[in-house]
């Protein structure tokens, strides 16, 4: 029987998907794998940062580097149910990792989890009116 990849890894060599959101409305956003971390190391604020850093130095995201990212929230675990949402889960406000010198393992975060990253202004006024936008000038 094989292990679970959620618990295949220890908590000190985990892979996080961070997803970065740069549009709620036109669902764009762009995902930031990070490799051997260590969850009973890092805090929320480091894993903040450590997204900063990849999206404000790393080749490809120039059209995320204007967004305001201020906000990690528990998007899923390996092998829990998701969203039926595409960009974001609008419930369970209590997975917004308000607290940024817990560590990711005090907060829930396993091997394999995935967090989004965005602006909370626009995630605030995305809750309210959380419709999807197309281009159509294309």
């Amino acid at each position: 029987m094989s292990a679970l990849t959620n618990v295949a890894l220890p908590i000190t060599k985990a892979t996080i998907t961070v997803r970065v959101i740069k549009s709620f409305e036109y669902r764009t956003e762009r995902s930031l794998v990070l490799h051997e971390l260590d969850l009973q190391k890092t805090t929320v604020g480091e894993l903040k940062n450590i997204a900063k850093q990849a999206v404000k130095s790393g080749p490809g995201w120039k059209a995320y580097r204007n967004v305001d990212l201020d906000t990690l929230k528990l998007y899923t675990k390996a092998h829990g149910a998701k969203t039926s949402n595409l960009i974001i889960n609008l419930d369970h406000d209590d997975w917004i990792l308000g607290d940024e010198s817990k560590t990711l393992a005090e907060v829930g975060l396993e091997n394999e989890t995935e967090v989004s990253f965005f602006n909370r202004e626009a995630y605030e006024k995305y809750r309210l009116n959380p419709e999807i936008r197309w281009d159509v000038s294309g």
